[in-house]
């Protein structure tokens, strides 16, 4: 098998312990988290091999402990570059019922963020892989970052890897002088496949949807035309997988997914009431593992997506970034294991 290979900043996770807001006891748990690290934790959980490149700091014991935490995982870091800079840092206080999440970021001046175009041989972090898949995250950071993420697609292009790509617009993030609908568009022309939700075709691309996609009930014939219209526009993408979040609450979401193609085959997943969320911080990520891990080892579009969507919906049920489920435990939850009862 082909490696699926990752590209993206990685962060050390603080987050108070169990719904706490933040500091209401001196303490916050230490993980990691990022996009594309979450993406080939999940692809190496369900079986594929994956590997993960970013730049981190040198001679820094939080690059030591995070390395060591991938390879637990069995994820490749051997291809990661270490330079000037610093680690990333990120806080979350979790949401429940009523009250929002809250995400902020310190992560200014860190070692990819300060990368400069060249900085890593794609042609050598490549080697032995079939597909490539980054996010809107990394050209977000900085400039620099954005050329580093351009270089990446049109490298693993030339190399023939098919390319997936998180549109992920965070429009705190946008701040170096460029817009989003500036830069995503050049990684885009050399995408297989898109992730995207509404907003990040819209702040991402600069497609908006035929309708009114915010009035509280999901209308597939809009992400039918709004799909298309992303098609229409890059000849190149050959699939676009659009999730659907119905945000009931902080604690209650209804979950969904669905994807068109070049054939216009478009196609709609189960449905899944998540009622008792414990994290959805990366639960769009579990998604986008579960969907490339669906169509590189499922016969159809169809099994990939449901697959995508039970992946996301159980890590809803878990702390942290990264999604700890087998290939088992999801295909459990698609054949109707959803009840919850104790398993001896």
């Amino acid at each position: 098998m082909k490696s699926v290979v990752t590209f993206g900043e990685i962060m050390l996770r603080l987050a108070p312990p169990g719904m706490e807001r933040f500091l209401q006891s001196p303490q916050f748990l230490a993980t990691f988290g990022g996009g594309e690290a979450n993406v080939a934790v999940s692809v190496s959980g369900f079986g594929w091999p994956s590997r993960y490149i970013t730049v981190l700091p040198d001679n820094n014991a939080i690059t030591d402990a995070f390395l060591g935490e991938m390879r637990r995982f069995g994820v490749d870091v051997s291809g990661v570059v270490r330079g000037p800079g610093r680690f990333g840092i990120y806080f979350v206080e979790p949401g429940a019922n009523q009250r929002a999440a809250k995400v902020l970021y310190d992560r200014e001046g860190s070692s990819i963020a300060v990368a400069k175009p060249g900085a890593i041989d794609f042609a050598q972090a490549f080697a032995g892989a079939g597909w490539f898949h980054i996010t809107g995250i990394t050209p977000a950071i900085s400039a620099s970052a954005a050329e580093l993420a351009i270089e990446s697609v049109r490298a693993a292009k030339k190399l023939g890897l098919t390319v997936s790509c998180d549109l992920n617009f965070r429009k705190n993030l946008w701040k170096y002088g460029k817009k989003a609908a500036e830069v995503m568009p050049l990684l885009v022309e050399h995408t297989d496949v898109i992730i995207a939700n509404e907003e990040d075709c819209q702040m991402a691309l600069g497609i908006e949807a035929a309708s009114d996609v915010h009035s509280g009930k999901l209308d597939h014939s809009v992400y039918e035309k709004l799909s298309a219209r992303v098609l229409d526009a890059y000849p190149n993408v050959q699939n676009i997988a659009i999730t659907l979040r119905e945000s009931f609450s902080a604690s209650h979401n209804g979950w969904s997914a669905c994807l068109n193609d070049r054939d216009r085959n478009f196609i709609v997943s189960k449905r899944y009431d998540i009622t008792h969320i414990v994290d959805r911080v990366g639960g769009g990520d579990s998604f986008a593992g579960g969907l490339i891990y669906g169509l590189l080892a499922f016969p159809t579009q169809q099994a990939a997506l449901e697959f995508a969507v039970a992946a996301s919906c159980l890590k809803h049920s878990i702390p942290g970034d990264f999604n700890r489920f087998t290939r088992q435990e999801v295909e459990g939850l698609i054949q109707g294991g959803g009840s919850g009862r104790v398993q001896r």
